[in-house]
């Protein structure tokens, strides 16, 4: 933590019966959550293509591939309790508890399933920064970079038949990831590896993420679109993701690259967000 920095309390809202949907992450006069152009997200039935309106979204059990950003952003949850929500699937079922008791925003997740479920789960927050933010996380975690990243790479050659490259943050194969800046008409997505913290710095703002899960790969998504996407309306979107697994699709996941349920049927993790600011 910067000396000199001041909590901000944090407040959180979110939408049961659309997903889950976080809609709102306030504190100090500061929405942190985009919200995005497209229509008819209250309109979305289960499996439906994914309607990016911003906020944060729950992917689970996949990011990409199929279903587009998971079973469960497009359907229902339901309430089990206070300030708890609960989804079933035929697979699986996920329970949510969020707090923000004293200013620090709480997510507690628990999944059952059966022993050997893998998945993928990440908190898909797409937040509003300026062209000045920036992502700090440490120098050097492994990070992949995914195949849309290749157009935009110094070299310009990709591996042959390969789902990502390897690189070391915060400019792997070449490719400045850890500031925004401007839009340049680039979109790319990034998963940094072994990567349960990070921090969001917007002038004096800063916003920190931690995953904390015992015995499951913890990683940190980024989706970098400076107006790069999508091809027929591009506009501008910067996505931190707390991720449990290290690939995007569930279908590339090697046997460390995805969440695995236990013996014991059941898997708990905690998703923690803070704001400071500097004078």
């Amino acid at each position: 933590m910067v000396t000199g920095a001041t909590p901000v309390p944090l407040r959180v809202a979110y939408d049961a019966a659309h997903g889950g949907r976080w809609t709102s992450l306030h504190g100090g006069g500061r929405e942190w959550l985009w919200r995005g152009p497209e229509p008819g997200r209250h309109e979305v039935r289960p499996d439906d293509a994914f309607v990016d309106v911003g906020g944060l979204e729950e992917c689970l059990p996949t990011v990409r591939g199929r279903p587009d950003h998971g079973e469960v952003w497009s359907r229902p949850w339901h309430s089990a309790g206070p300030d708890t929500l609960v989804i079933q699937r035929p697979t699986f079922t996920v329970s949510r508890r969020i707090t923000d008791e004293g200013g620090v925003v709480v997510a507690d997740y628990r999944l059952s399933a059966d022993p050997g479920h893998r998945f993928v789960w990440a908190a898909h927050a797409l937040l509003d920064l300026s062209p000045a933010a920036r992502l700090d996380a440490p120098a050097g975690t492994p990070t992949r970079l995914h195949p849309e990243a290749a157009a935009f790479l110094p070299s310009g050659t990709w591996p042959t038949d390969a789902p990502w490259l390897t690189g070391a943050w915060p400019a792997p194969a070449g490719l400045t990831l850890d500031t925004f800046g401007p839009d340049d008409g680039t979109a790319l997505g990034a998963v940094l590896l072994d990567c349960p913290r990070v921090q969001v710095i917007d002038g004096p703002d800063r916003l920190t993420l931690e995953l904390e899960c015992a015995d499951q790969p913890r990683s940190t998504a980024l989706w970098r679109n400076l107006g790069g996407w999508p091809a027929n309306g591009p506009y501008r979107s910067v996505g931190v993701e707390p991720m449990l697994g290290a690939a995007f699709d569930l279908a590339d996941a090697g046997p460390s690259d995805a969440a695995v349920v236990p013996a014991a049927g059941e898997i708990a993790w905690r998703l923690t967000i803070s704001a400071h600011r500097t004078p």
